[in-house]
């Protein structure tokens, strides 16, 4: 049996679900700002200053949501040959500070802009280093201290991370395609898709709630699994399920979970695997085999049709062939997942008891 959650309150309303909804429009209106005049010109601004500063590569930061997000950008930047990587930043602050030289590019993540980490991390930086900020806040201190700042269009989000983690998420691959002359028409329309999908992606998500509960049973841990640039899905899916259900969780790379974690599977083991069409493919299929043939519980989120004949496993097939669009579009099964199982226990989904939307305290 399932959590005992009613049909009608799948649908039942409630502020996390209401942000998960404006997704569509979030992204669309990302999409439009920065395929028009205004957003070309930021995005134009940022090229140049990359390709006339000499920087040998790029430092992408941030807490929380952003510090994944930073994750699947510096995936992208690096398969486009632009040299990157990501740094949690109050990691970099306290430890890693030396990695920033007069020839790295900060870019500085945060969806509100006042993340404590961030804040702290302009006074620790030397007058000569370059960075650029990525908010939703336009009036953010992030904002206003980085040399450039990109913006996304998500409009004000009050609960769990959803809306802000997608549309930073494809704000910055636009960033990494824009740099690389891959920003044009065709790329263009294709995110135009993307945004355009959302919504009956969502829709059969919210439809299908009920049946991943049943399948799941009674949830008191729950693993995630991924490779690539879906890991920042996974980071996010552990990060709402810990603030959203109170359910306790973790994520970890693919190739990680053979070394070791792999132990826990057995009977009652319940995790969610994404498995991306791309390089590791075939190793994310032979991961969900093995889980299932350990007699744990995978649902497995893909954009590549397979099948495994047993009652342990599920597959949800989203048709995004592009590896990186996919780890915007592949959040939102776990998305919905975290609303219902929230629901089910008598939470008000991704709603903050013990802290905040923004983390102003270390």
């Amino acid at each position: 049996m399932g959590m005992g959650i009613k049909n009608g309150e799948i649908y039942k309303m409630n502020k996390f679900l209401t942000e998960i909804l404006q997704q569509p429009k979030a992204l669309n209106d990302t999409l439009e700002y920065y395929s028009g005049d205004e957003g070309l010109k930021k995005l134009k601004n940022i090229s140049d200053l990359f390709q006339k500063g000499n920087f040998q590569k790029i430092i992408f930061t941030g807490m929380g949501s952003s510090y994944f997000s930073s994750y699947a950008a510096s995936c992208l930047f690096n398969s486009l040959g632009i040299n990157s990587f990501a740094v949690n930043t109050s990691e970099l602050l306290y430890y890693n500070l030396s990695l920033i030289t007069e020839n790295t590019l900060l870019v500085c993540v945060s969806q509100s802009g006042e993340s404590i980490e961030v804040v702290k991390i302009f006074d620790a930086l030397p007058a000569n280093i370059t960075c650029i900020g990525v908010s939703n806040d336009e009036k953010s201190s992030l904002a206003k201290k980085a040399k450039e700042v990109l913006l996304s269009r998500a409009g004000k989000e009050d609960m769990t991370s959803t809306k802000t983690f997608t549309s930073i998420t494809l704000l910055m691959f636009v960033l990494g395609w824009y740099i690389a002359n891959k920003w044009d028409k065709e790329k263009i329309a294709q995110t135009q898709k993307l945004a355009a999908d959302f919504g009956p992606l969502v829709e059969s998500c919210i439809q299908a709630a009920s049946e991943r509960l049943d399948f799941f049973g009674e949830v008191d841990f729950m693993q995630f699994i991924g490779r690539g640039p879906s890991f920042a899905s996974v980071r996010q899916s552990e990060l709402m399920f810990k603030e959203a259900t109170q359910i306790p969780s973790a994520g970890t790379l693919g190739g990680e979970f053979r070394h070791g974690p792999m132990e826990m599977v057995k009977p009652g083991f319940k995790s969610v695997l994404f498995a991306s069409e791309g390089k590791t493919f075939n190793q994310s299929v032979k991961m969900a085999a093995d889980i299932v043939k350990y007699h744990g519980k995978v649902l497995v989120i893909t954009n590549k049709a397979f099948q495994i004949d047993d009652k342990n496993a599920k597959i949800i097939t989203i048709n995004q062939p592009d590896e990186f669009l996919f780890a915007v579009q592949n959040i939102v099964p776990v998305q919905l997942m975290v609303n219902s199982l929230g629901l089910a226990k008598g939470l008000e989904p991704g709603n903050f008891i013990n802290g905040g939307k923004v983390t102003l305290m270390e």
